[in-house]
């Protein structure tokens, strides 16, 4: 829901749009979407892989669907679900890729709702980063991270303007058929979009 919001709103900015495939449960699920997004607007999708990430780091989100916890997005449960370093790790390729391209900056869709969760969602994260890509590029990529203090339902809000339909995006973390409705991301989609008077024609196979 994130990140296609910031496709849209953004749209007449963006040169190119990645997807990384790191081997997580929903990653099948969620290429594809960004795909169609992208094809949809004319802007040039790439997929690059991280296959080392499911290889050598630990996170019940790259070990299958039944490892996922259910139940609030900020469960202390939830935290099995960070992948070590994750957006540090994505955000450095591309700032290499940006400068490769000539590019100004990269954009990431993190919100206010990461931070007790994920770390490297977090301002003081941004923040340190786009320090660190502006002074380890010659053309000093910066960091633009617009959602870091908005809450999901706020990006909701943005998409309704927008007129996203947000049945083509995926948030569920366990990637299987249906949005599961229940783990921590279906959890909190159901709300923000409760929240911002949008009617959820999500397919979940059950809900908490």
């Amino acid at each position: 829901m994130d990140s296609t919001t910031m496709l849209y709103e953004y749209a007449d900015r963006i040169e190119l749009a990645v997807s990384f495939d790191y081997g997580s449960n929903h990653n099948a699920r969620e290429i594809p979407f960004a795909r169609l997004h992208c094809q949809r607007l004319g802007i040039e999708h790439i997929t690059i892989p991280l296959s080392f990430m499911q290889e050598y780091f630990h996170s019940s989100l790259l070990d299958g669907a039944d490892a996922i916890p259910e139940g609030s997005y900020a469960d202390e449960n939830m935290k099995s679900t960070v992948v070590p370093f994750r957006n540090g790790i994505m955000l450095s390729v591309a700032v290499g890729l940006a400068e490769s391209r000539g590019l100004n900056y990269v954009m990431m869709a993190n919100h206010g709702g990461d931070h007790a969760i994920y770390p490297d969602c977090r301002a003081a994260f941004v923040d340190a980063f786009d320090e660190a890509a502006k002074a380890g590029t010659y053309i000093g990529v910066s960091l633009f991270a617009p959602y870091t203090n908005l809450t999901k339902a706020d990006i909701a809000r943005k998409g309704r303007e927008l007129g996203i339909d947000y049945a083509e995006t995926w948030s569920c973390y366990k990637g299987e058929e249906k949005h599961c409705g229940r783990c921590g991301t279906c959890v909190e989609r159901r709300e923000a979009l409760e929240e911002a008077g949008i009617d959820d024609t999500t397919e979940y196979e059950s809900l908490l």
